[in-house]
């Protein structure tokens, strides 16, 4: 993966620094604040007022030895934006050595004299003028609790103690967070109170958060029993996506500080699946590049001695693939790929990362010796056009020969309320063209396909957005909002095979807030494709806040046509509600004739469960079409739904004998099943489906997990 080395942040505060009076000995020491400032100038008895935006950049320095060259000025620097030269305000050298300092001799707190905070812990931003993080190394230590098994905990945290104790120099300043796989917790703010963090440290408990561990969906999957082994991929994109945007939230914590910070990240591994995180990957990646926030990746298993076949924390693998190699295979595969990902978002963000390495302290060390002494410089853009575009900024020294490391540009702010319809529409266009997919609005979407022909495919895509995106509208106080689609659909050799371009209207009026939350929508589209590899990428933004979301997809339409040793089938829509058209969805062309659409039939509308969560309290809808286009004559067809839970058949519908066809050049066989959930625990289930054709022996199999709330 390139390396990416673009963007810094800018933030806007209210504070008019300009006409306070700074003390003339401190005014060498103070940087004004990050943001826009409002400048005062006077000329006789009138006063000018223009506004200004302060850009921050951190700049390191080093000789052809390595070593920081220390004693520059603004003058020794010259900055340029977009080619235009900027005048430097002021430039303040942070000075950060790595020595470590004396242990506390204080004796820590029992934690049975522990009293839990009523409020939850932040990171405080710094205030105008303060000077708490001058000559301080911001360090953050965060723990992924959902991605480590009990034994790596314990090691993370022993190495952070080991850290705190004996390695912790007197410039560092760290912060404590975790994730348990529910939300991002701040556990302490930035401090040089070693008391004080290992005592949090020391309450972190072993084996919180687990349970989103992956199970791989190939030849290194434990044999639990069930029929045709059990497929978590669906759950493991989204348990990826959960980590990714919780390592996202740690950044926006500590986004509004202008100092470098380091956030270290323990983890046993992030494996990503196919492409499907890397909408969130980037998303990721680039806010930590804008944050100035390097990222020191740890991977918590340490030095592996991998068995073939897997140790005894996981049931062993069934079938050839045991025999074959394919197996041990897999299995290597997998490790590698957990430790890319941690490689990836370590390097794309100007950190390291730590692998196959026993000592994980050692991971925090090279943390703090990474951030080392840097030069902040300030300065006033010329550009104060609130666009929303990239800016880039060139930093160079005028005399001395030196290598510099800093951000190579930032993205301006952008006003959205005042954007006209061509700023909107060129800010999708935009958008979408770029790399760095924005994720601040959540959208969720599926893919299915129903042969038409012999040549094509119709191709239903169904894209949801909860309803707590429309709900900030409303608190605004909005009567109605445009929800905006902008999308293409491109084939593996890159070209644009179909375009999406929509908007719905969406009536915010007579609804609360808490109704909203409650209300996902939906927005319905189709297109007739070539079986074949497409990537399809959708863009949507809510015109009232201007939140924008982007949804990347690799989705195969296979050609059935040469299905010889099975039924061919089309893909199987799991719904949790039918409803009549005109109330079910937002569709993109209603005025067309929707005959084409199988999951429209009698005025009803299937709506497909994107998320694959149902409720006990509601019935389950199963679809799907079988094919028989070789077949001289129709062939009955005997077909049935199977929920596994573990190595337990929970529960199995009747056989559905189905012996009428369409008449059509496929003689398709539409395949319906409505079923009642309320004999099933809520949990976690593996549901097949299978088509048996009794006349020429043949099968159909299709799995999916699904997860049952009450």
């Amino acid at each position: 993966m390139q390396k990416t080395i673009s963007g810094i942040a800018v933030f806007a505060l209210a504070a008019a620094l300009a006409q306070q009076q700074p003390k003339p000995q401190a005014q060498a020491q103070q940087a004004p604040a990050q943001g826009a400032v409002a400048q005062t100038t006077n000329t006789g008895d009138a006063k000018f007022t223009a506004a200004a935006h302060l850009v921050i950049e951190d700049v390191t320095v080093k000789d052809k030895d390595g070593k920081v060259i220390e004693g520059l000025k603004a003058e020794d620097f010259t900055v340029t934006e977009d080619g235009k030269p900027q005048n430097i305000s002021f430039c303040i050298f942070q000075n950060l050595p790595s020595t470590p300092a004396d242990a506390p001799t204080t004796q820590l707190l029992r934690r049975d004299t522990e009293v839990a905070a009523v409020t939850s812990t932040q990171i405080s931003p710094e205030a105008p003028g303060d000077l708490r993080y001058k000559d301080r190394r911001l360090l953050t230590i965060y723990f992924d609790m959902s991605a480590m098994p009990q034994a790596d905990q314990l090691r993370a945290l022993d190495a952070a103690q080991k850290f705190v104790k004996t390695q912790m120099a007197a410039p560092d300043l760290m912060a404590i967070m975790e994730y348990t796989g529910g939300a991002v917790k701040v556990l302490t703010d930035f401090t040089d109170d070693r008391e004080k963090l290992l005592t949090v440290i020391g309450t972190l408990i072993a084996g919180e958060g687990q349970g989103f561990d992956e199970d791989p969906a190939d030849a290194s999957a434990a044999d639990t029993g069930a029929a045709f082994g059990q497929d978590d991929s669906e759950f493991n994109i989204f348990n990826t996506d959960r980590q990714l945007a919780a390592i996202q939230t740690a950044i926006g914590y500590l986004r509004p500080l202008n100092e470098k910070k380091a956030l270290i990240y323990f983890a046993s591994g992030l494996r990503l699946n196919g492409i499907d995180n890397q909408a969130q990957l980037r998303a990721m990646s680039n806010a930590a590049i804008r944050a100035n926030v390097s990222i020191w990746s740890i991977d918590a298993r340490g030095l592996v001695a991998q068995a073939p076949m897997g140790d005894a924390t996981k049931g062993s693998p069934g079938g050839v693939a045991m025999y074959s190699g394919a197996s041990a295979m897999a299995g290597a595969s997998n490790f590698q790929k957990s430790q890319d990902t941690l490689y990836a978002i370590a390097a794309d963000t100007g950190g390291k990362a730590l692998l196959d390495f026993n000592d994980l302290g050692k991971g925090i060390v090279e943390a703090q010796k990474g951030l080392g002494s840097y030069y902040v410089i300030g300065y006033y853009t010329t550009n104060t056009n609130p666009d929303g575009k990239f800016r880039k900024v060139e930093v160079a020294l005028k005399e001395i020969q030196g290598k510099l490391d800093y951000r190579h540009g930032y993205y301006a702010d952008k006003v959205f309320s005042k954007f006209t319809t061509a700023d909107k529409e060129r800010q999708l266009e935009d958008a979408l063209m770029m790399g760095d997919p924005v994720t601040d609005l959540t959208i969720q979407m599926e893919v299915n396909y129903f042969q038409l022909n012999n040549a094509e495919y119709y191709v239903p895509v169904l894209m949801k957005i909860p309803g707590s995106e429309l709900a900030r509208a409303r608190r605004g106080g909005a009567e109605h909002t445009v929800i905006e689609f902008i999308g293409e659909i491109k084939d593996d050799f890159g070209t644009t095979i179909q375009n999406i371009r929509d908007h719905v209207d969406i009536k915010l009026a007579g609804l609360s807030e808490a109704e909203l939350t409650k209300l996902p929508y939906a927005y319905d589209s189709g297109y007739t494709l070539l079986p074949g590899s497409y990537k399809i990428k959708v863009l949507t933004r809510d015109d009232e806040t201007g939140r924008m979301g982007t949804y990347e997809h690799k989705f195969v339409i296979p050609n059935l046509n040469k299905e010889e040793k099975r039924i061919p089938i089309s893909s199987v829509v799991l719904s949790g509600q039918r409803k009549e058209m005109h109330s079910a969805v937002f569709t993109a062309g209603k005025d067309k004739d929707q005959v084409m659409d199988p999951l429209v039939q009698e005025g009803m509308k299937l709506i497909p469960m994107v998320t694959g969560v149902f409720s006990r309290s509601k019935d389950m809808y199963v679809y799907l079409q079988a094919y028989e286009r070789k077949a001289t004559t129709f062939h009955p067809l005997v077909a049935f739904v199977t929920f596994y839970r573990g190595q337990t058949k929970a529960f199995e519908t009747s056989p559905l004998p189905v012996t009428e066809a369409v008449n059509n050049s496929l003689k398709t066989v539409p395949l319906k099943f409505a079923l009642s959930l309320d004999k099933l625990t809520p949990g976690k289930y593996n549901c097949q489906v299978t088509v048996l054709d009794p006349t020429d022996q043949k099968a159909a199999f299709w799995q999916a997990p699904v997860l049952l709330v009450p």
